[in-house]
């Protein structure tokens, strides 16, 4: 006799919105889907293990009397007047959730080194000028004032800016999917990056389906928030115009720090371009949209300009859709562990401090791809 799940047609609702799927999705797979929800029928245990799956719910929850009340574990400040965000994803929660266990570890294994906290964790208070807190940043990844302007492209910044984090003991991870899953894709529209605070180990994620330009701001605003020592999500369409003080603290700092007012300025002043926005967001390696919020800043435009500007720019830089690693399976699974971290884990598998299937769970490799990868990267 086929065994009937005990699931609530309230928990079947539940699943198939968190996971963002419409009827017709799951009437594929399921063809009398919509009797579960409607409580004519019941799935069998197997059948229930499958939705599970296919919603990326756990199978627990689906056995609850009623819908748990899943909250995101950092604090979110993708928040405006008057806009009401949905609910986490599964896909998002699932990231989160990845970077604080290799997060957890890192934390552990360095702690058990006997490392010094990181100075510059909650370094800076918000009453702090804005100007200090970005030469402390500057001083901290070995960036001079004009930095971004010899760099000959968007992605070489970004690259730089990666580097110079990690050298400074930050775990920078950057990825456009669940895992290695690629059919569980990271939306830009929920998130493009979040930051997770420790005083060993500071974490930032940044959504590599993002443009290049986006990027850069996101991982200048996560790092302004390390400095602050504050955990959070971030999208920059969603604090554009915040009304919470460390959101529109991160945002200065990561301006002043892309985009110097003097600078700025000048560049402005000097400026013979019909689009001056353009110009100066190829030469400073930041987006147009950077390049308004400092031209309202600075007073070059005004409020109403602005928005009309924004409303014009905010999708020229669109999100990619595959991610840029060249085709080659070690590249992208290096950007998504990030350096420090893959070589904190090789150490720790060298010196038998860190299991081997430990060591496969934090990174998602196995067996000779695990091997290959740590040649390549763990030393």
């Amino acid at each position: 006799m086929v065994e009937l799940a005990p699931v609530k047609p309230d928990l079947l609702k539940w699943a198939r919105s968190r996971g963002n799927l419409a009827l017709s999705d799951l009437e594929e797979r399921f063809p009398r889907y919509q009797e579960w929800e409607a409580g004519s029928r019941k799935p069998t245990i197997r059948q229930l293990e499958q939705f599970a799956e296919l919603t990326h719910t756990p199978l627990g929850f689906l056995l609850l009397a009623q819908p748990p009340a899943e909250s995101l574990p950092v604090p979110d400040f993708r928040t405006v007047r008057d806009q009401e965000i949905g609910g986490p994803s599964p896909d998002l929660l699932d990231t989160i959730h990845e970077m604080q266990r290799r997060q957890s570890w890192v934390r552990d294994y360095l702690v058990e080194l006997g490392a010094d906290p990181i100075t510059f964790v909650g370094a800076a208070e918000l009453t702090d000028p804005i100007s200090k807190t970005v030469d402390s940043i500057r001083g901290a990844l070995r960036l001079d004032r004009r930095w971004a302007q010899p760099i000959k492209s968007y992605e070489d910044a970004l690259n730089l800016l990666l580097e110079r984090a990690e050298d400074a003991g930050l775990l920078m991870m950057t990825s456009g999917i669940v895992g290695n899953n690629t059919r569980r894709v990271l939306d830009v529209s929920e998130f493009r990056g979040f930051v997770l605070i420790d005083e060993y180990a500071p974490l930032i994620f940044t959504n590599n389906r993002d443009a290049k330009s986006a990027q850069i701001f996101t991982l200048v605003h996560e790092i302004a928030h390390v400095w602050l020592g504050s955990s959070g999500l971030f999208d920059l369409e969603r604090t554009i115009s915040p009304d919470m003080d460390i959101e529109r603290h991160c945002n200065r700092v990561a301006v002043e720090l892309l985009l110097p007012r003097d600078q700025f300025n000048e560049a402005w002043k000097q400026s013979r371009a019909q689009d001056k926005f353009r110009e100066i967001s190829r030469r400073f390696r930041v987006s147009r949209v950077v390049v308004a919020r400092r031209a309202l800043d600075s007073k070059k435009i005004t409020k109403e300009e602005f928005f009309s500007l924004y409303e014009e720019l905010r999708n020229e830089d669109k999100p990619v859709k595959t991610e840029n690693d060249g085709g080659n399976f070690y590249n992208t699974a290096h950007r998504r562990l990030g350096n420090r971290f893959s070589r904190l884990v090789s150490q720790g598998v060298r010196e038998g401090r860190l299991a081997y299937r430990d060591a496969y769970r934090l990174t998602g490799l196995r067996g000779k791809t695990f091997d290959n990868y740590m040649a390549r990267f763990g030393a």
